[in-house]
């Protein structure tokens, strides 16, 4: 460890989980740890798991910490450190978490919407280190996103902009949890890709997920179609097809917008491989203006599991 070497806590406040970790200024994790949320308990059991798990992060510390950095889902406003709504935590309206952490460990805290933080996790330690301006997209349960612009995050005029799994391809398509019909997340999030799996596998008798599932459609994943496609199955590599088409035309709509070519993707889905990312760059490059054709670039990130608490740590960093 250099000794001048600085190091933030990055907090990836999840649905399911909280990861925290120490991260050195080059990206290193050096410590990491995970606890449950208990997201149903509500905001003050969360946010005393959070200070648990930063005090157990924090025991015996020999770093020279700069800061705390904290992705979390949901709408953030950055400059009071408030989450303003977080759909994925009940209870988690208005919430002054920033304050709250401040106060008790006495270290400048970061506040920023997870997938913002994933982008800027990308802008300074992945993919994205040597790109200006890029659109981060994360396919896990949602579809999150985060907009880089000239090396800056784009917010918007509230701090909500980059919702790219609300994009519509089709106002006559399912039913999305925000309310709108034919959102992208409603096709390529995770809950929905599984449903329209279990939906349609019944058509399918001879699929090799079947197998793979045991018969047992509550065991549908990504990972099982990931598996079936690298068996030359017909259907699991259909499913990705389409899903790499549906995601191409959400964001060459995007890239037309905003004139950004390159797009980079991480996420649990994400793990579908190059199938995804040939058919999405293929239907990106036959739907955007013609100018952007040739410019267009997707490609995977580079932080993986760690994209949280790198993300949320480089909050510091950014910041800074």
């Amino acid at each position: 460890m250099a000794k001048t070497e600085k190091y933030a806590v990055g907090v990836d406040l999840g649905g399911t989980n909280i990861k925290i970790g120490i991260v050195s200024e080059k990206g290193n994790l050096v410590k990491h740890i995970s606890i449950k949320t208990d997201a149903d308990a509500g905001p003050k059991k969360v946010i005393a798991n959070i200070i648990k798990g930063i005090e157990l992060i924090l025991e015996k510390n020999k770093y020279k910490i700069q800061g705390i950095g904290i992705g979390c889902p949901g709408v953030v406003s950055i400059k009071k450190g408030i989450v303003e709504n977080a759909p994925n935590l009940p209870g988690w309206k208005n919430v002054k978490l920033g304050p709250i952490i401040k106060e008790k460990f006495g270290y400048k805290v970061h506040l920023e919407n997870d997938a913002n933080g994933a982008a800027i996790g990308e802008l300074i330690f992945g993919a994205g280190k040597k790109i200006d301006s890029f659109i981060m997209v994360t396919l896990g349960t949602g579809v999150g996103g985060g907009i880089v612009f000239n090396k800056k995050i784009f917010r918007g005029e509230f701090g909500a902009a980059g919702e790219i799994g609300h994009i519509s391809i089709d106002m006559n398509g399912p039913k999305c949890n925000c309310g709108s019909t034919g959102c992208i997340e409603a096709y390529a999030g995770n809950s929905y890709l599984k449903e329209q799996i279990r939906s349609e596998l019944k058509n399918y008798p001879d699929s090799k997920v079947w197998q793979l599932i045991e018969n047992d459609l509550s065991k549908v994943s990504p990972r099982i179609i990931q598996a079936a496609a690298e068996r030359k199955d017909v259907y699991a590599k259909f499913v990705i097809e389409r899903m790499g088409k549906q995601l191409g035309a959400a964001l060459a709509s995007l890239s037309n917008l905003l004139d950004i070519s390159t797009f980079i993707i991480g996420g649990g889905v994400a793990g579908f491989g190059k199938p995804l990312f040939d058919s999405t760059r293929l239907t990106i490059s036959e739907r955007v203006l013609l100018p952007l054709r040739p410019r267009v670039l997707v490609i995977p990130a580079k932080l993986q599991n760690e994209a949280g608490i790198k993300g949320a740590s480089s909050l510091v960093f950014y910041n800074n």
